[in-house]
């Protein structure tokens, strides 16, 4: 019988490292910095969209080569919060960084510096989940993880109300969606509105990263950082040919390796998307982020139900199933049409903001997708927390970063060259359908837990 137990303090405290991460992914990646990066850094568009591509890409080949090799040698360390202080330190010096990426700078150093933020963003998370299993019984890691990661969405859409409501300002007018000057005295025509979401998602992750520091307990101490490195290496090693034994285990990763990055292309690229096809303002980006947001956190609430209910396997097959039919959706959008063009509109503009029949539609489709995009990552990790032990939860929570990687640099990578030879980011968002369906296929035999041996 699991007797983990865990104060209410140290579960607040662990669930509040969602909150104090999602903002980087909410402001930063998703609906303003990455946005602005592609439609008023770069001299063209479809340029910047494959930039920003290429930049999440090599985030993500870094990711998957490292994030098992942290993982198990943190497995012979001991305490997992050395290494998220240490990741967390290069975060926010990298988002600082951000506000010196001014209209007209070049876009290399930029990208450069985004992605190194992504990657310390990941690790940090790889050694924060790995402490899941030692926090509660596995019958509440589901609801436990869901809740965490509503509980992100919710810090993500107090972030982006702020900066839409208080700093973000129209560049023709200058002022805020409420009408006031942008606080700071913010220059929207130099994008300073964008650029301080690096500083304030740095702030706002050294606040609420503190609780778990201070309240969460930590693994127990064990080797030195040498021998540690040793032999988590050689732990690795005999990890992988260990996985390819457990076959149930080894299903759900590659499953997940490969739907996870249809995942985290769709989250990256959907924005920028809707902003190139739209012409969206910074507002209106922040808005559409609002209110995915606010879905997303009703979907982890109620997946948080589901997953006790039905196993986070079923929550995971129909989050996909969403997430599915709402990018079909998404892809067959244009101005003037959706469903490839069998419901035309008049392409009417009612005035105010998403104000044409198209945008609309749009908005519908990412509703479906608010509500999945927290359940099928949440679940996932719920997924494997129940399929292995305390003892090897780094090692396996490293593999499981590699899964949710690996491949993680390839649907940017041909969403990126597809949209640079065709000119078309169109068709270049078709891969993530692919990504989507073949992931689902490959899941729906998996067992569940993953490991029932173990389970």
């Amino acid at each position: 019988m699991d007797e983990t137990r865990t104060s209410r303090a140290g579960i607040w405290g662990w669930m509040f490292f969602d909150w104090a991460a999602q903002p980087f992914f909410t402001v930063v990646t998703t609906f303003i910095f990455g946005p602005y990066v592609v439609s008023r850094m770069a001299a063209d568009p479809a340029i910047g969209q494959a930039a920003w591509g290429y930049g999440i890409a090599a985030a993500g080949f870094v990711i998957a080569i490292l994030s098992p090799v942290l993982g198990s040698i943190a497995d012979q360390t001991g305490p997992r919060k050395p290494w998220i202080a240490f990741f967390a330190a290069i975060k926010i010096a990298s988002l600082c960084a951000l506000w010196y990426a001014a209209p007209g700078s070049p876009l290399v150093p930029v990208i450069l510096l985004f992605s190194l933020a992504s990657v310390a963003a990941e690790f940090s998370i790889v050694f924060n989940d790995s402490m899941m299993p030692r926090l509660v019984p596995k019958a509440r890691i589901g609801s436990v993880s869901n809740i965490a990661w509503g509980l992100g969405y919710v810090g993500g859409m107090i972030a982006l109300i702020f900066v839409i409501l208080f700093l973000a300002g129209s560049p023709e007018t200058g002022r805020t969606l409420i009408g006031l000057q942008p606080l700071f005295g913010l220059d929207p025509k130099l994008g300073e509105d964008a650029r301080i979401t690096g500083p304030l998602a740095a702030l706002w992750y050294f606040i609420f990263i503190l609780p778990m520091f201070f309240f969460t307990p930590d693994g127990a101490k064990g080797k030195a950082l040498a021998p540690a490195v040793r032999e988590g290496l050689a732990e690795l090693k005999s990890t992988l040919g260990e996985v390819r034994r457990r076959s149930g285990i080894l299903r759900f990763l590659v499953a997940r390796m490969i739907y996870q990055d249809g995942v985290n292309a769709l989250l990256a690229l959907g924005g920028v998307f809707a902003a190139a096809m739209f012409g969206w303002s910074t507002t209106e980006i922040g808005l559409f982020g609002i209110i995915l947001n606010v879905v997303a956190v009703f979907g982890c609430l109620t997946a948080s139900r589901l997953d006790t209910a039905l196993g986070s396997k079923t929550v995971v097959l129909i989050a996909l199933a969403m997430l599915i039919v709402a990018t079909l959706g998404i892809l067959s959008t244009g101005p003037g049409y959706t469903l490839f063009g069998a419901m035309p509109f008049d392409g009417a503009d009612t005035g105010g903001f998403f104000a044409t029949p198209a945008e609309k539609a749009y908005i519908l489709y990412g509703l479906l997708i608010g509500l999945a995009f927290g359940p099928v990552q949440a679940s996932s990790r719920s997924y494997l927390a129940r399929s292995v032990t305390p003892a090897e939860a780094g090692r396996y929570f490293g593999i499981y970063a590699l899964a949710g990687r690996a491949t993680s640099f390839l649907a940017p990578f041909l969403y990126a060259t597809i949209t640079a030879m065709t000119g078309s980011p169109r068709l270049g968002m078709t891969v993530i359908i692919v990504f989507l369906v073949v992931g689902m296929a490959v899941l729906l035999p998996t067992p569940y837990p993953a490991d029932k041996a173990k389970g």
